[in-house]
């Protein structure tokens, strides 16, 4: 495809993200096997993969390069220019040198062995909504300290600054949501409050994981303060924002659907396929992901990407590609052979994955057991979700049982 027969780009985002639902152009791109010109809100034009060959390649591909992107005036929809050394936006080996670090923390063994705790965390939250009594939200009563706890004690960050770094968190992961200043200064803040956080380990050391980090900075020299603050802020804002989110957007695909509430409860076997089904199925991402830029000429699709240009993918589309699944659009917790990429892929594939999968499994295990006939205290379509961030999920979730 030449530069004159190539596609006028079209305005991107398609549509503003309406809960959970997928914008039908994603799909139409998808199966008819097109490599989408878009035009983003910020940085300029950019390709657009849907299908799932197309998103694995260019998410594994060396040729596509997130490091390309840093501080670069790219196309996106976020709308500052990444600025900051994150572990996001780095390719190998530096990505490497930086994941190695704390790798051996988040094995699956590791993360099967705070199984425990993790159900500890529930059963406390669990029991303080139910000696509360219906109507409770789901959202803050469980969805959220969840994953803040575990993250918290994991890192080492104090669980009673929660309120201070969610707001930080929520600020940062703004589309339209917050102003461009509101966004910066939150992100300021958050570099500033981790900072300290590593300070207080200099004066007194931890075995946490930003101890380990220090220590990895300060010993070793193998990584950059930096980095090294930069990294804890990943962490901790990934650590449980993506986590807390997917729990309330799994109860609310499965109390909108009586059948495949019931059908668990039935059939306590199906909960951990049916959390990887619920993680194929539930977009997370509001819109397209991180952008790549092609460092050589790729084709895609039968589209040739030219050495400089940028890509963006649409996991959740590629999840639903009938090229892969049997009946995509369907919730089926049966199915033998799930290889979603919820998590990305290749090299950026998610450090938490593991811990996410606990998390989500304990979550939705013990409501089932313990409150069998959970169900809205509202009408489905008055739960309401937030809007304008990275990250799908619900402000609130009103429940009864």
């Amino acid at each position: 495809m030449t530069a004159v027969d190539r596609p006028a780009a079209c305005p991107y985002p398609f549509s503003e993200a309406e809960k959970l639902a997928l914008d039908p152009e994603y799909g139409r791109l998808r199966d008819n096997g097109e490599l989408a010109r878009v035009s983003m809100p910020y940085g300029g034009d950019a390709w657009l993969a849907t299908s799932y060959e197309d998103v694995k390649t260019v998410l594994a591909d060396p040729r596509f390069s997130r490091a390309a992107t840093f501080n670069r005036d790219v196309p996106r929809t976020a709308p500052l220019i990444q600025s900051d050394p994150n572990l996001l936006s780095m390719d190998p080996p530096d990505h490497t040198r930086l994941r190695k670090l704390v790798a051996k923390a988040f094995t699956a063994r590791r993360m099967e062995g705070l199984r425990p705790r993790a159900q500890e965390v529930v059963d406390e939250l669990l029991d303080r909504m139910i000696e509360q009594g219906p109507p409770a939200d789901l959202v803050e009563g469980l969805a959220l300290p969840l994953p803040i706890t575990m993250i918290c004690e994991l890192l080492g960050v104090p669980y009673e600054d929660r309120d201070r770094f969610r707001a930080w968190s929520d600020a940062v992961l703004s589309l339209t949501a917050h102003t461009v200043d509101q966004i910066a200064e939150a992100r300021d803040e958050l570099k500033a409050y981790l900072a300290g956080l590593v300070e207080q380990r200099r004066e007194k050391p931890t075995d946490d994981l930003l101890g380990v980090l220090v220590l990895a900075r300060d010993e070793e020299e193998r990584l950059s303060e930096a980095e090294l603050v930069q990294f804890g802020v990943t962490l901790l804002v990934a650590g449980h924002e993506t986590t807390a989110n997917q729990i309330g957007n799994f109860v609310y695909t499965l109390l909108s659907d009586r059948e495949r509430w019931a059908e668990l409860r039935a059939d306590p076997e199906l909960l951990n396929p049916a959390i990887e089904e619920l993680m194929r199925f539930t977009p997370l991402g509001s819109n397209a992901g991180f952008p790549r830029i092609a460092l050589e000429d790729v084709e895609l699709s039968g589209t040739l990407v030219r050495a400089g240009e940028a890509v963006l993918t649409q996991n959740a589309a590629a999840n639903r590609d009938k090229s892969v699944w049997d009946k995509p659009e369907e919730l089926d917790f049966h199915r033998e052979h799930n290889p979603h990429i919820a998590f990305g892929h290749g090299a950026h594939h998610c450090l938490g994955a593991q811990l996410a999968r606990v998390e989500l499994q304990v979550a939705v295990g013990s409501l089932l057991k313990r409150m069998p006939d959970l169900r809205f205290a509202v009408p489905a379509e008055q739960v309401p979700f937030k809007h304008g961030r990275l990250v799908r999920g619900l402000r609130s979730m009103p429940v009864a049982w």
